[in-house]
């Protein structure tokens, strides 16, 4: 994904699952669980995602003249309005793979910080291979040299 389609799904995702006083999907990395995933299991969708982010911001440009990441909110959440009405299969697709990102493990790219589980009340469960305290704390406890 390009730095360009990276930065209007971000926005796309941003809208689905915006941040209140928990973190949305923004935060919580769907968008990198996404880019990473379109490397591996979503492969097959890479131009699906490619399409829809071109027509979303195609739409913004028609009907804004400008980028949708460059909408403020209400714009942006008003145009995934009308663009689900023509574009529903692409929608449903971005939504649930956000909704993927910002539920699932951290350990597949999103989720970051256990931010989705933190908010549900969801213990955080070890993350095969990562240390689960601070670089400052293991080394203070000689695992660091």
């Amino acid at each position: 994904m390009t730095a360009e389609e990276a930065h209007t799904l971000e926005a796309w995702c941003e809208c689905l699952i915006p941040e209140d006083a928990d973190p949305g999907a923004r935060r919580a990395g769907a968008v990198r669980y996404i880019d990473i995933q379109l490397t591996r299991k979503f492969k097959r969708h890479r131009k699906a995602y490619t399409q829809a982010i071109a027509a979303l911001d195609g739409l913004a440009r028609q009907r804004h003249r400008t980028t949708f990441a460059a909408l403020s909110f209400e714009d942006r959440t008003a145009l995934l309005t009308a663009f689900e009405k023509s574009n529903g299969k692409a929608f449903d697709m971005v939504l649930d793979h956000t909704l993927q990102g910002y539920l699932g493990s951290p350990r597949h790219g999103g989720n970051r910080d256990y931010a989705s589980w933190r908010m549900v009340g969801v213990p955080p469960m070890p993350v095969r291979g990562r240390l689960q305290y601070s670089l400052e704390e293991a080394a203070s406890r000689g695992g660091l040299s």
